[in-house]
């Protein structure tokens, strides 16, 4: 069975990397324009860069928060599907990971 204190630790650290970033996003995007309209124009393409960022962010948060609902519950390191265990090798690639590799090939 898969020690989750290791992978617990990753997953609260990344999720407090990712909680930061969205803040430094919330921040650069609520800055106000320039009066320029060229450079609106570039403002406006970087603030949607930082919302594409922001919202991959928040999906990747998501999915730590379910992972750590996951170790709360002593589910964490079984597949959602199948049932049976997620790799080790997939855990370190991917803590967050619900699903064995066979049913992430399955699912898409």
């Amino acid at each position: 069975m898969t020690d989750v204190t290791t992978y617990e630790k990753r997953l609260r650290a990344r999720l407090e990397e990712l909680s930061a970033r969205l803040t430094g996003i919330e921040h650069d995007l609520d800055e106000p324009g320039s009066a320029d309209f060229e450079e609106q124009a570039t403002e406006r393409e970087g603030d949607e860069v930082l919302e594409d960022l922001g919202n991959a962010g928040l999906k990747e948060i998501r999915m730590i928060e379910a992972a750590l609902d996951r170790v709360a519950k002593g589910t964490f390191g079984v597949c959602a599907s199948c049932g049976d265990e997620i790799a080790p090798a997939r855990l370190e690639a991917v803590p967050h990971a619900p699903l064995c590799s066979d049913c992430a090939q399955q699912a898409g």
